[in-house]
């Protein structure tokens, strides 16, 4: 079992790092929170090149056939960055439903484009359509569903097209929930399952992703910002509590790879425990480091804060995941 990226994954996300830094992210978050998807789906055209939208596509509808540790080294990266959008469902969970269903038609009667599921997973994976997900009790709602091409809704064992209903304002400014209702009968999907640990596994990664960039932005501000005559990095207190972070993120990290690995029900949910747990402390230590300054909306750090807030409670919630965890460490336990 590798718990470490690597060298050709280290460069795929040094790779993707750069692309991001260059792409003007915050900008275009900021214009996908206004309604306007244009300049975050020109970087997802460009992440699309890099190859990053076909690594769970199958191979015969020209995808890369990518292994779930590929997807999590990719989402580390969408998390450091705060990239915006139904990331987890369209880059893990979707494809992995529609690579499972028959070439059928998905009974779309939205109004929009109908095509069956191997033409949707080649689009997919050329980066050419944004698709989200309905799955209750994880995901009673559908992430940005006004901005994607298809929406999907998973219950029980089915799985079908959904409409886009009634909109719910998230935490995080870029983020919109939608409820949705069937558009046409539901087929039966055995992959449900496994879409969702994807997708846990995928939301994970980002929530790591992000406790990094706010460890860094603590420790640059912490090194910046002076005190008493000395930079607040010198000051033990603050030393401790970024420390602190730090091991958090490194102990998640090994968690989050094993789970890539195994795919088990049990390490998948042990691995959002501990990138949940990580970011959250990330986020509250970075908040006190910069201070008032870290409130406004004008501050970079807002808009990361309220990502891994959000991202936190999605995908199934710490307690869901804790509650996972004991019941397969004490599944066939005898209790006296």
């Amino acid at each position: 079992m590798k718990l470490v990226p690597s060298p050709e994954q280290t460069d795929f996300a040094a790779a993707l790092h750069d692309l991001l830094s260059a792409a003007a992210v915050p900008d275009a978050a900021a214009s996908w929170a206004a309604g306007d998807h244009a300049p975050i789906r020109q970087i997802w055209s460009r992440l699309a090149e890099a190859g990053v939208t076909a690594l769970a596509v199958p191979a015969r509808c020209g995808g890369l056939d990518a292994t779930p540790a590929d997807l999590v080294i990719a989402a580390e990266e969408l998390g450091r960055h705060a990239f915006p959008g139904p990331v987890a469902e369209c880059l893990a969970a979707v494809p992995t439903l529609l690579a499972a269903l028959s070439e059928t038609d998905l009974n779309d009667t939205t109004g929009r484009r109908s095509a069956t599921p191997g033409r949707w997973l080649s689009d997919l994976a050329a980066g050419r359509v944004l698709a989200t997900l309905a799955a209750p009790p994880w995901l009673p709602y559908a992430a940005d569903a006004d901005a994607a091409d298809l929406v999907l809704l998973a219950d029980r064992d089915e799985v079908g097209v959904a409409r886009p209903g009634a909109a719910h304002a998230s935490m995080d400014h870029t983020r919109r929930l939608f409820e949705v209702s069937p558009a046409g009968p539901r087929t039966p999907c055995p992959a449900i399952g496994r879409a969702l640990d994807l997708g846990a596994l995928v939301c994970a990664a980002q929530l790591l992703g992000a406790g990094r960039a706010l460890l860094e932005a603590a420790v640059s501000h912490a090194r910046a910002r002076v005190q008493f005559g000395r930079p607040i990095g010198s000051f033990q207190a603050i030393q401790q509590q970024l420390a602190d972070v730090a091991v958090g993120l490194e102990f998640a990290r090994p968690l989050l790879h094993a789970a890539a690995v195994t795919m088990a029900a049990r390490d998948v949910s042990a691995a959002k425990v501990a990138c949940s747990d990580a970011a959250c402390r990330a986020a509250r230590v970075a908040l006190q480091v910069h201070g008032a300054i870290g409130y406004t909306q004008e501050h970079d750090l807002g808009r990361r804060l309220t990502k891994v807030r959000a991202l936190s409670l999605a995908w199934g919630t710490p307690a869901d995941h804790r509650a996972r965890v004991m019941a397969e460490l004490t599944k066939g336990a005898a209790w006296n």
